[in-house]
């Protein structure tokens, strides 16, 4: 089931964002260096951060507002 990212302030939007990118950078360094438990987690990984980047760029453009 998909996270609700409609729900969450400004703020927690940003933070949730730096802290899947971190995430994403620690999955790719995985993919690398090891084996890889779960390979579809770099792509869910990498659709929810355009998720957030989508609310985020919405409420700041005006569209979406933010709690």
């Amino acid at each position: 089931m998909k996270k609700s990212y409609k729900d969450l302030s400004y703020k927690e939007m940003v933070a949730e964002r730096d802290k899947l990118r971190k995430e994403l950078v620690n999955l790719r360094m995985q993919k690398v260096l090891s084996h890889l438990d779960n390979p579809l987690a770099l792509r869910t990984v990498k659709r929810d951060i355009a998720r957030l980047n989508t609310r985020i760029h919405a409420v700041d453009i005006g569209i979406a507002k933010a709690k």
